[in-house]
């Protein structure tokens, strides 16, 4: 029995409910109810965890993260505890072959496919391993698009905690990729639907800067004061194995 999961998850209800953030959650009836499902998500907060996990409940995810925030004093035992999977960026073999163990078991496995937040809050770099998973296992993979959370709590921004942030959550088709599946085109092509779906939540009138407004927290392509792209990749550490999916599509 399963005791620091739900209270986890507990928590971040009431911090939802705290900060007053107006979740609107689609698709959520997408998600398998059971067996093995992989999670693929893009990636804009430090709150993105807590979110996938909403859209996936009751179902406990075990979320891929990085191995240096299995060694912090408070986060690290609580990681553990959740069953979550350690990336040891220098050998991820080993968070493949966990993840894999855990979808032989008919578990949930969440991945953010971008490896770290995007600064640009577009769908940066993406990493083959959710495809490469999905293709070996026979999972469904289930893209998931999340947007607003940027507002509270991001990357090289500081903490807004101002209450009544809009935050969406947008829920894709299922995907089944039979073995034999090309990794690198459909790594290509989970980038592109992950950027499509998050297009459509950018575009929504809720989270439409105020006329004037050009905001640290949206794009620069849309009228934002965010980094673009090429401004941002600096300022992010991705893998060797990241594909730039925008340069390989059409």
């Amino acid at each position: 029995m399963e005791l620091v999961y739900p209270a986890a998850t507990r928590a971040a209800r009431v911090l939802f409910r705290a900060l007053g953030l107006r979740i609107d959650l689609d698709g959520a009836d997408l998600v398998p109810r059971s067996g093995p499902v992989i999670l693929a998500a893009n990636h804009v907060s430090f709150l993105d965890f807590t979110l996938v996990g909403l859209a996936a409940a009751p179902r406990h995810v075990r979320f891929l993260a990085r191995s240096d925030a299995f060694d912090h004093w408070a986060a690290g035992p609580f990681l553990r505890a959740m069953r979550h999977v350690p990336v040891d960026r220098a050998a991820p073999a080993g968070a493949y072959l966990t993840s894999r163990r855990l979808l032989a078991a008919g578990e949930a496995v969440g991945i953010f496919p971008e490896a770290g937040i995007s600064q640009a809050y577009d769908v940066r770099e993406v990493m083959p391993g959710a495809v490469a998973l999905a293709v070996e296992t026979g999972a469904p993979l289930v893209p998931v698009a999340i947007w607003g959370p940027q507002r509270v709590a991001s990357a090289r921004r500081p903490v807004d905690l101002h209450r009544g942030r809009p935050v969406s959550i947008s829920v894709g088709s299922p995907l089944t990729l039979a073995q034999g599946t090309d990794v690198v085109s459909a790594t290509v092509d989970l980038g592109a639907r992950l950027q499509a779906m998050l297009d459509r939540l950018q575009s929504l009138p809720r989270h439409r800067p105020a006329p004037g407004e050009s905001p640290p927290w949206h794009p620069a392509r849309l009228g934002g004061s965010a980094p673009t792209r090429s401004e941002a990749a600096p300022r992010e550490s991705s893998p060797r194995s990241a594909i730039r999916w925008w340069e390989r599509v059409g």
